[in-house]
């Protein structure tokens, strides 16, 4: 490569990077304006929005319901999307092709068509509104992400392990657990973070099948009906800085795994 496709290389990189990081700078620089308009030039600068959010008693709680609602619906997707994972990776039987069609679906289908059939289909089971039908619509719309994954990762793994721990004595089971799931370990910890962070942020969903507690994208919403002010600057800049917390230590976490199944 030339010098002059790696400059052109290296500007398209840099566009791209400013194109996505730009934004989230001046959202997390309007969290400390104050003054409760949106907007440029900044006078002063304040923690004043912070020290309210952190203070306001609704406020956290959206927090930890948002958290608790994404955190068991990613359980469920990983123990759902796992076990498909297995069923289908590496077989091939009559109907393998229809199963692994209707598990992808709820990845294809546009939020608010998915949405209203999660709210038909509630009202029809008598599910209703509030926590457990938000964590079962987001659980069923990130198993198919969580079987990707494993399955992706379920191609890599060397039968003869599991073949020398079948002639070694150990039941399918046993296998299962000693061989095959710290092997998944990686993929499964990247699909959960990526299944938490859909969780957390999905607002078509548990805006349908939400009752009167709101999630953290559903609130927002409601207070931007009264227009953008700091302060939903400032929950947004607290959202981003946990979201990307987690997405750093899955990281480090992989890393550190992957370079012990090297050694």
């Amino acid at each position: 490569m030339n010098r002059r496709n790696r400059i052109v290389l290296a500007c398209v990189y840099w566009s791209f990077v400013l194109y996505i990081f730009v934004p989230l700078i001046l959202m997390i620089m309007m969290g400390f304006k104050n003054s409760k308009f949106i907007g440029f030039p900044i006078r002063s600068w304040t923690l004043d929005w912070y020290v309210r959010i952190f203070s306001d008693t609704e406020i956290l709680y959206t927090f930890g319901f948002s958290m608790f609602i994404a955190i068991s619906s990613t359980l469920i997707s990983v123990i759902i999307g796992t076990w498909i994972a297995v069923l289908l990776e590496g077989r091939k039987f009559w109907g393998w092709s229809i199963i692994f069609s209707l598990m992808i679906l709820p990845a294809l289908v546009p939020g608010i068509i998915s949405a209203i059939a999660f709210r038909i289909y509630a009202r029809w089971l008598g599910i209703e509104p509030g926590m457990g039908a938000i964590i079962w619509s987001h659980a069923v719309h990130n198993v198919p992400f969580v079987t990707l994954v494993v399955m992706a990762r379920l191609s890599t793994l060397p039968k003869s392990q599991i073949e020398a721990a079948r002639d070694l004595g150990a039941d399918p089971l046993m296998a299962f657990i000693r061989i095959t799931l710290p092997y998944l370990v990686p993929a499964i910890l990247g699909a959960s973070v990526f299944c938490l962070l859909l969780s957390f942020d999905d607002f078509v969903r548990s805006f349908f099948l939400g009752g009167y507690e709101a999630t953290l994208p559903v609130l927002i919403f409601a207070m931007l009906r009264s227009g953008m002010s700091p302060e939903i600057n400032a929950i947004a800049t607290v959202a981003l800085v946990l979201t990307a917390a987690i997405g750093v230590w899955a990281e480090r976490f992989t890393r550190r795994t992957n370079r012990g199944e090297l050694s």
